[in-house]
């Protein structure tokens, strides 16, 4: 068993200014994202795009913000923020969800680039590509939090949560880190420039890394859900999945749906030449 690191989450104060880890993870989280966005833009001269870059950051921070608050609010814990509708606005506490988050990003960002005239794909995949980064960073603050954790274990490298009991249980955050962060971000960032070339498609289709990150996304977090601790106030949902399961299977669906559906135009317009 190893020792849980007991961290302060909180890292410094002024006055009643409270700064935790948990928000600096995901200021970290952006700002790497946006190093590499910026990156990408600049590699491809993809000049229209980076004149708006900074005005799209800013409404897709918001959608992730407001969409991962809103879909744990009414996921994961509805009631108790209808009895203490006050907590709704404490998102210094915790309580974002990836799947809301994501959805909030993806209409945030669908309506920004139909307004300003920006392939919306192509944004898509030069964003999703460096998505996993934020979410490297976000499930280490979840572990800094002692929250999110395994399932009781007795693997050598379980640890003694402190709000979660005596037993050991498996470190899930560090899991997710790995898969849904890291490893992610690998497989994605090594295929952005891929080109497919599978017929009938052309040689480019915007939309491709979108569909590899929800596929691939949904496919890590469907697997350490078996070792995570179901939210106690849900528990297993038909008695089998948990809620992260559910929506996870969701984006693996909508991921191979939307790849097929990207080729679709291309392969009709080739049997009708």
């Amino acid at each position: 068993m190893l020792q849980y690191p007991v961290i302060d989450p909180e890292i410094f104060s002024i006055g009643p200014l409270h700064f935790r880890w948990y928000g600096m993870m995901y200021v970290i989280g952006f700002t790497a994202a946006y190093i590499l966005v910026q990156y990408q833009a600049r590699k491809f001269k993809w000049h229209e795009f980076i004149e708006q870059i900074d005005n799209l950051n800013v409404q897709l921070i918001i959608g992730v913000i407001f969409g991962g608050r809103l879909g744990y609010i009414i996921l994961y814990n509805l009631q108790y923020y209808m009895d203490h509708p006050l907590h709704i606005f404490a998102v210094w506490e915790g309580g974002m969800s990836f799947h809301g988050g994501c959805l909030g990003a993806l209409i945030a960002g669908l309506l920004f680039c139909r307004r300003h005239g920006i392939a919306f794909l192509k944004a898509a995949d030069i964003y999703v590509a460096t998505a996993p980064i934020g979410l490297f960073f976000g499930r280490l603050g979840n572990f800094i939090n002692g929250e999110l954790y395994g399932r009781v274990t007795d693997v050598p490298w379980g640890m003694v949560f402190p709000d979660a009991g005596p037993l050991p249980r498996h470190p899930s955050q560090i899991y997710e880190a790995l898969l849904e962060g890291l490893l992610l971000f690998i497989l994605l960032w090594s295929i952005k420039s891929k080109p497919w070339k599978s017929s009938p498609s052309p040689p480019w289709i915007h939309g491709s890394i979108l569909c590899c990150f929800l596929i691939g996304y949904g496919t890590f977090r469907f697997s350490v859900e078996n070792l995570r601790e179901p939210d106690p106030q849900l528990g297993l949902v038909f008695q089998a999945f948990t809620m992260g399961q559910i929506l996870s299977l969701f984006m693996i669906i909508i991921g191979l749906g939307l790849w097929i559906a990207r080729c679709y135009p291309h392969s009709r317009q080739q049997r009708l030449s």
